[in-house]
């Protein structure tokens, strides 16, 4: 029986090379494509497949909100997630989404088929320079469920920072996260608040510097 998968991302060229790729695999089955989050989101519950492959650098419903939603259908989803970051933090927050595996973007080509294969078995993949990452946080007590990514802020306040560093203003964030935009704008001042930054500027350096957005999102 063919592993159905459903391959993510809003470059079309990396999703096609990453077709050819997968294949060229008798027991892989490429069924669907999406660009956006909320795409794959509806080609999940049409097409069922059996793994996403998802890069998470994405704008809008990022690649990390997706996981975390395909986590809550039934059945959820298992997700292969590609990345260029290697920040800690961020590695944590897709791990902690629910990703199964956390694969390099410029080694995807090489290891994606065997994270694939990993995954199905039912274990977690991460290419070698994510898992360093991870045992050295290990090593030094840290661990997953309960580690903060961004120092004191709290993972409702990081979904609130990204959205803010990507542009997105007060009334568009309070529509997606179903609160009032006085919500919202009290969360921005807690945020700087706790990060004792003054001026908005700032804010977006910071959420750069810490992987929550990338300079051209």
């Amino acid at each position: 029986m063919s592993v159905r998968i459903l391959l993510v991302g809003r470059h079309a060229m990396l999703r096609e090379g990453l077709r050819s790729l997968l294949e060229n695999k008798l027991d892989f089955e490429v069924v669907g494509e999406a660009a956006d989050g909320p795409t794959a989101i509806r080609l999940t519950r049409m097409l069922k497949p059996d793994i996403a492959v998802i890069d998470v650098d994405m704008p809008g419903m990022d690649g990390i909100d997706a996981t975390r939603q395909l986590n809550r259908e039934n059945p959820p989803v298992k997700v292969a997630a590609i990345s260029t970051s290697m920040k800690r933090d961020f590695i944590i927050e897709v791990l902690n989404a629910g990703a199964s595996g956390y694969i390099l973007k410029e080694r995807a080509f090489h290891y994606l088929v065997t994270a694939i294969e990993t995954i199905c078995a039912g274990d977690t993949y991460l290419c070698s320079k994510a898992a360093k990452v991870v045992v050295n946080d290990y090593i030094r007590g840290r661990f997953l469920a309960d580690y903060p990514s961004d120092g004191s802020l709290t993972k409702r306040e990081r979904e609130i920072l990204k959205m803010l560093a990507e542009g997105k203003a007060s009334k568009e964030i309070a529509h997606i996260r179903g609160v009032s935009i006085k919500t919202i704008d009290a969360t921005r001042r807690r945020i700087m608040q706790k990060l004792n930054i003054e001026s908005f500027a700032h804010l977006v350096k910071y959420a750069i510097r810490e992987g929550l957005t990338s300079v051209d999102a």
